[in-house]
């Protein structure tokens, strides 16, 4: 039980940014809280936050250490839930977003199954490439796809997302293969212009490290479907996701350059406003896309589909 309540606390702490609000919520004196947070550093002998007068920030642990932690916490109420629920069905109505590009090829064809398992609920699909404000907005769900900004909303892991950089054999025969990452910057790169996708830039990786590059070209769009679409007709070099592209790569269509510098995978996520009790349709939809795009043979079939 100790040991609960002290991953439980981090988890509050990290999500609220502060031990008062992890304590108002709760509903103890902020000092049971940090006591709970200095037991846990103590008995895994690392440093999970660090805390000063005015912020607390997760530290390169912490970060690793709360997604294991939401998942086991969400794994844990769905199990309480099923148990408590019995036989209770899942009704009322069902409001999602995704990426467009994702959505379309990903969560779209997962819907007809879903609501075929579950006949009383409703289901409202909204495709954006913008970040939706799922809370004020009033969604009971996302699906995102790449790293999350801190929030106060919950995730939970459902596959990594391996980022390609891509053209066509033609394109490289004409302008030459890069070597290193460093070497876009004299390529036509077709980039996105969107402010809320790859503000950072490309991400590599080289002797441990991991870089973002921002190179150039003459064409940009904020539409990433656009980009495969001009990188297909041999007009540059796209940093594009596995899911959009490997199908294109194991036909031949695109060939993937610079894979000694490729960047650890970041993560497909659903992500959903904090709610101790977290409607059954919810979880439901949550565990279905979990289970569906955890299974290797779903990721094979797409790129072979």
């Amino acid at each position: 039980m100790d040991r609960l309540k002290q991953i439980e606390s981090f988890a509050s702490v990290a999500q609220k940014g502060s031990l008062t609000a992890a304590a108002q919520a709760e509903g103890v004196a902020p000092a049971v809280i940090g006591r709970r947070i200095d037991a846990l550093e103590e008995r895994l002998g690392v440093k999970l936050l660090v805390r000063t007068t005015r912020r607390i920030t997760l530290t390169h642990e912490g970060s690793a250490f709360l997604e294991d932690c939401q998942r086991v916490l969400a794994d844990l109420a769905n199990a309480e839930a099923s148990v408590s629920e019995g036989g209770v069905k899942a009704s009322g109505h069902l409001r999602i977003t995704a990426p467009a590009g994702f959505g379309r090829r990903h969560v779209a064809p997962l819907v007809p199954a879903f609501t075929a398992q579950h006949p009383d609920v409703s289901l409202s699909l909204n495709l954006s490439d913008r970040v939706v404000d799922i809370v004020n907005e009033g969604f009971d769900c996302a699906v995102r796809v790449g790293d999350l900004p801190d929030s106060s909303l919950i995730s939970v892991r459902l596959a990594d997302n391996r980022r390609l950089c891509v053209a066509t054999p033609e394109y490289l025969q004409r302008a030459g293969v890069p070597a290193t990452p460093q070497d876009l910057m004299r390529h036509q790169c077709l980039t996105l212009s969107s402010d809320a996708s790859q503000t950072r830039g490309w991400a590599f990786q080289a002797d441990g490290q991991i870089t973002h590059l921002r190179p150039g070209g003459r064409l940009d769009c904020s539409d990433g479907q656009v980009l495969h679409e001009w990188c297909l007709r041999g007009l540059g070099l796209a940093w594009r996701s596995t899911w959009e592209v490997e199908q294109d790569v194991v036909a031949g269509r695109l060939q993937a350059v610079l894979q000694d510098f490729a960047a650890p995978p970041n993560g497909i996520y659903a992500v959903f406003p904090q709610r101790k009790h977290l409607p059954l349709r919810v979880r439901l939809w949550i565990d279905f896309i979990k289970h569906s795009f955890g299974d290797p043979a779903y990721w094979a079939g797409a790129a072979a589909a």
